[in-house]
């Protein structure tokens, strides 16, 4: 990632999560732990949460893993690592600060690879999306599961238009106001109605490798979760 988007995410970690919460009404909540219980299938004892951040879905597999089951989180910020570092489960997961573009782990190494609203964040162009996916792949084991967590673009044109309006007045406000983070919610506020909708990211998760790729829309179509399988 960018020296940029690195600097941003260094000034928001004691609000993330609160700005989140408040931002989607509480449903990132609900979508993080729909998108844990669905990653829980892949099973084996080796997962990992990429661009982690604060440690939600981190914390979130750690509660739903079995005994034995190893949790990583992996992200290029250390600020948000430490901030995820202070959860009570923490003792139970292994921080990794990486960028993932080139990640410290040999070949097969996951069952199960998991990111959430953090996509839009490595997408500087379809071609560099691609090679991060390329590189989840290759430290996923055959067999193993990439859930994908993010935003999407609403199918319905009058729901899409009112969400890219929600996000263009009310996000970029209420995120500067709350964090003092002005540079943080006008990036969030523009990335967001340019990304992909579910059809587009499905196709982009084909192109680095992903088998029986399928997706599941939520709340209208703003969020989606994409789950792709190491043939």
């Amino acid at each position: 990632m960018n020296k940029g988007i690195r600097n941003i995410f260094s000034e928001v970690p004691e609000t993330y999560e609160l700005i989140n919460h408040i931002l989607t009404f509480g449903l990132d909540v609900v979508w993080r732990k729909r998108a844990a219980k669905a990653a829980a299938m892949a099973g084996g004892n080796l997962w990992i949460d990429m661009c982690s951040g604060t440690g939600e879905m981190a914390s979130n597999l750690s509660n739903i893993a079995t005994n034995g089951t190893q949790i990583y989180a992996a992200d290029f910020s250390l600020p948000m690592l430490n901030k995820a570092r202070l959860k009570p489960d923490a003792k139970h997961i292994k921080f990794v600060l990486s960028d993932i573009k080139k990640l410290p782990f040999p070949n097969d190494t996951f069952n199960l690879i998991t990111i959430s609203f953090a996509t839009r964040n490595i997408n500087l162009n379809r071609d560099i999306l691609i090679q991060s996916f390329k590189e989840f792949y290759r430290v996923l084991q055959p067999g193993g599961y990439f859930i994908n967590l993010e935003t999407s673009q609403p199918p319905h044109l009058l729901i899409r238009r009112l969400f890219h309006l929600y996000t263009k007045l009310f996000i970029e406000r209420t995120g500067i106001t709350i964090s003092g983070s002005r540079a943080g919610y006008v990036y969030l506020s523009r990335t967001i109605p340019l990304f992909y909708n579910a059809e587009e990211l499905a196709d982009i998760m084909f192109q680095a490798g992903f088998k029986g790729v399928y997706f599941q829309k939520l709340f209208f179509g703003v969020a989606a979760i994409h789950q792709g399988i190491k043939d």
